[in-house]
């Protein structure tokens, strides 16, 4: 596993790439300290506690894919932090009330129609191919 830090709004996230499963891991703790605007690693802790404990409450499955790994602090050192994937945190951010959170998932359901229509036209296409490799089939649905 690789750990490189990413930069967002100014301020280093620790994240850490799995090259076998080529899956970026992002420090949630950081990522919602900056959300959150708070100046010490503390507070956006006992933040995230108290989200993760209220998400669980709710069911949230955002938290269940949430991991630990060891990342390097600010002292240097390496401890076990919870870390998600760049999906996850999108799930995450949403329940952050933040003004710095909203264009992420702005941004993100932006993005969602071009996806559902490029499915959309592969599901059309599919078929396509099968009516006419076994016309017949009844393809229908």
């Amino acid at each position: 596993m690789k750990i490189l830090p990413t930069e967002f709004d100014g301020q280093a996230i620790p994240r850490s790439h799995d090259e076998a499963t080529d899956i970026w891991w992002f420090s949630v703790i950081d990522v919602v300290q900056v959300l959150t605007q708070q100046a010490d690693y503390q507070t956006a802790r006992k933040y995230w506690n108290k989200l993760k404990e209220r998400l669980s409450k709710e069911g949230s499955q955002s938290v269940t894919n949430c991991h630990r790994l060891k990342l390097p602090a600010a002292d240097g050192k390496n401890y076990l932090t919870d870390v998600a994937t760049a999906q996850t945190l999108l799930r995450l951010v949403q329940s952050v009330p933040s003004p710095k959170a909203e264009p992420i998932y702005q941004k993100q359901i932006a993005l969602m129609p071009e996806t559902a229509l490029r499915r959309v036209s592969k599901r059309r296409l599919t078929l396509r191919v099968l009516r006419t490799l076994r016309p017949s089939v009844d393809v229908q649905r």
